[in-house]
């Protein structure tokens, strides 16, 4: 099972960075403002029918620009469910969304969580699925990479003020990048078995002579761009355990790849902006060793089991409760990992259901700041945070002025740092503690003791570091629990890119400054273990107290 468990790690993260590595060529040619091989003429014309200027932006423009579109976005998309039963596509005549939930909702896709506090397809017409939430599963991921895109130009420009243009990296990356990637993998879902039409529900009579409604709907283009854009809302309530979303071992196996396509191609990307790729070498090797470490803690958690269930005679010590027996407790321990390191909430399985460990791991990768991979064009800004972190750190302990290519790391760099990594700790902590003083919050939970506090920091940590997976177990669609969330949500992605957008705004302005005999070389496996550790350093810091409330205390009371 051992040998088993890592030839499939290896074989992931293999075919994962070969296919990743073209990408990033891709992605590094319009981080420098050069369009794509044979697409200039159409970019023309683009800019001249949309009436854009390619006049760029400082960095309070570039943000202004990402939350008017967000902001906008978020009003469209609330107003658009609330009246969903007037607007066309809804064969099933489902009705309008209670405004708690639109709010939720709205804030969920906006902020690339796609936390749902509802059963997809028995909830939401065809025309919010496709008009709403996809669309907004596009932007939401261009923002992500557009914001990667300024921070990676100020480290490369100095003594300037300008970050490129906002409109103009938008509609790159959405058409250039996500649009065609997303085409492509909806068209192997629709090969595989994956739904896409606009029926009605068909009723049908099982074999045992039940009558069932069976769903229909267009599945495989949300499943296509939920994954590529690490936003993960499921069309049905199963998530990717539904058949109809992820019905062969190959689409399980594409999608894990998908999520993580992106965030790996943007190392890649980062390393031949800045002239070194040795760089984005050492962030991806942070980040995999990382993850290694946590696929394979899951694996040995969910194959030892629950004791208990041996001392009633268990035929098996493997924990197959909660997942796709299509799938097996090893391709499911990989995905949980997969979808909590990235921002995305896509499920195939119960995390509810794993072991106290098993269901720690990925409630600690959120935790950290979704940073191993992470999602699209966050998981790489919130790395490279805890690489100004690392340097900033060395830098006191040998005396020296922190710097990271060539820049200087100031005061005001290091404040914004702090907030950003800071802003969804506070987050999860102080709304976790509401949740639990408040009887609103406790009556959600639908298991005491340990276990159920682990589903409520579950969920708060998911929504505050924009993942969007839940442990399950938590009745959360209440007006209490839509609005905490949403506030979660909103301030859990916003609140990182404001102080992002200053930094990026702060070093663009700099000189870069030569190496020197006294600069640590951030690069190499002395600064991987440098990184590696700051970032463990205040994830242990931070969380510990209240994992040992939750999932610790639970492993303790089974053995």
């Amino acid at each position: 099972m051992a040998a088993q468990g890592f030839l499939l790690i290896a074989s992931f993260l293999l075919v994962l960075f070969v296919i990743a590595r073209p990408l990033g060529f891709g992605l590094a040619r319009l981080i420098n403002n050069t369009s794509l091989p044979g697409l200039a003429g159409v970019e023309h014309l683009l800019w001249r029918g949309l009436g854009i200027s390619q006049q760029e932006m400082n960095w309070r423009q570039y943000l202004l620009a990402i939350l008017a579109l967000n902001i906008l976005g978020l009003l469209v998309l609330f107003l658009m469910l609330m009246t969903q039963n007037l607007l066309p596509l809804n064969p099933q005549q489902l009705p309008g969304l209670s405004w708690d939930l639109a709010l939720n909702t709205a804030v969920s896709f906006v902020t690339n969580t796609n936390w749902q506090s509802y059963a997809g397809e028995t909830t939401l017409s065809y025309f919010s699925q496709m008009a709403g939430l996809t669309v907004q599963n596009f932007l939401s991921a261009a923002t992500g990479i557009a914001v990667i895109f300024a921070l990676t130009r100020a480290f490369t420009r100095q003594s300037m003020n300008t970050l490129g243009n906002a409109w103009v990296d938008l509609i790159r990356i959405t058409l250039w990048i996500l649009v065609p990637i997303a085409v492509l993998i909806a068209l192997f879902f629709i090969q595989q078995g994956t739904l896409q039409n606009v029926l009605p529900y068909q009723p049908i009579t099982t074999l045992e002579g039940v009558k069932q409604l069976l769903p229909m709907g267009p599945v495989a283009s949300q499943e296509a761009i939920k994954m590529l854009g690490t936003n993960g809302g499921g069309f049905f309530n199963a998530n990717s355990s539904h058949p109809f979303e992820n019905p062969t071992a190959l689409t399980n196996l594409i999608q894990v790849l998908a999520i993580f396509l992106i965030p790996t191609a943007l190392c890649f990307a980062f390393g031949d902006v800045v002239g070194d790729r040795r760089q984005g070498r050492t962030l991806l090797w942070a980040m995999s060793l990382i993850f290694v470490v946590c696929v394979a803690v899951v694996m040995w958690a969910e194959v030892q089991g629950n004791p208990h269930l041996m001392a009633f005679g268990a035929d098996s010590n493997i924990n197959m409760e909660g997942k796709e027996s299509r799938f097996g407790v090893l391709a499911t321990s990989l995905f949980a990992v997969v979808t909590t390191a990235a921002s995305c909430g896509a499920v195939d399985a119960m995390h509810d259901s794993f072991t106290a460990l098993g269901g720690m791991v990925p409630m600690w990768l959120m935790q950290i700041g979704e940073v191993v991979f992470g999602g699209v064009g966050s998981g790489l800004y919130g790395m490279l945070l805890f690489v100004l972190l690392a340097v900033f750190i060395a830098g006191l302990m040998i005396g020296r002025t922190p710097e990271y290519l060539g820049k200087k790391i100031d005061v005001r760099e290091m404040k914004m740092t702090a907030l950003a990594i800071l802003v969804t700790p506070a987050l999860v902590l102080i709304g976790t503690a509401i949740a639990m003083m408040s009887d609103a919050g406790r009556s959600a939970m639908l298991n005491p003791g340990p276990h159920g506090f682990s589903e409520v920091l579950y969920a708060v940590s998911s929504a505050s570091n924009n993942n969007g997976s839940a442990f399950a177990g938590l009745s959360a669609n209440t007006p209490f629990w839509n609005c905490l969330l949403a506030l979660c949500m909103f301030f859990g992605r916003f609140g990182v890119i404001v102080p992002v957008m200053a930094i990026a705004g702060s070093l663009v302005s700099k000189k870069i400054q030569p190496a020197s005999p006294g600069t640590l070389p951030t690069h190499g496996a002395l600064f991987v273990g440098l990184l590696i550790g700051t970032v463990l350093l205040v994830g242990a810091l931070t969380f510990v107290p209240a994992l040992a409330l939750g999932p610790v205390a639970e492993y303790l009371s089974l053995h």
